[in-house]
């Protein structure tokens, strides 16, 4: 659903969306490819892209479910063309979070329970983009304080 929000939005010639499970892909290609828009099966600790050949990648609600998200951010950094962008979207640690994906994931979202194998207390997407390479532009917490924004520059 992101992706065709971001193709719609951004006006651009090709978005690619990733994802690891073969199912999400199949059906997301069913659904939305054409134009546009494709999806591939791919992992993000080891996108296979060559080197500069994106001006923007977005990760939105990715990181809390990768094993390394350092070796993520860094196979975006490798990816970007110089001047490009990412932007980055991990839930935080907030109570009103905390509370809220407690009880979806006893309900209607039981799917998502115990998929998050990373947290995003206090700085450390920064500090792990810092680490990246990256210059931050945008730093800010949205829909209540329950989510971190991170839009970066190579």
């Amino acid at each position: 659903m992101f992706t065709g929000i971001l193709a719609e939005a951004s006006g651009a010639q090709e978005l690619i969306g990733i994802d690891v499970l073969r199912d999400f892909v199949e059906w997301a290609n069913l659904r939305w490819a054409g134009g546009v828009m494709r999806f591939e099966l791919g992992d993000a600790h080891a996108l296979n892209f060559p080197d500069a050949s994106f001006d923007a990648v977005f990760a939105l609600e990715v990181l809390e479910h990768v094993e390394n998200p350092s070796l993520v951010l860094a196979e975006v950094q490798r990816v970007l063309r110089p001047g490009g962008y990412a932007v980055f979207l991990v839930p935080t640690e907030s109570l009103l979070f905390r509370t809220l994906w407690f009880f979806w994931t006893k309900s209607r979202g039981a799917v998502w329970a115990e998929t998050h194998i990373q947290t995003f207390k206090r700085r450390w997407l920064v500090q792990l983009a810092a680490g990246a390479g990256f210059s931050v532009e945008v730093d800010r917490t949205v829909l209540s304080g329950m989510l971190h924004l991170l839009k970066v520059r190579t």
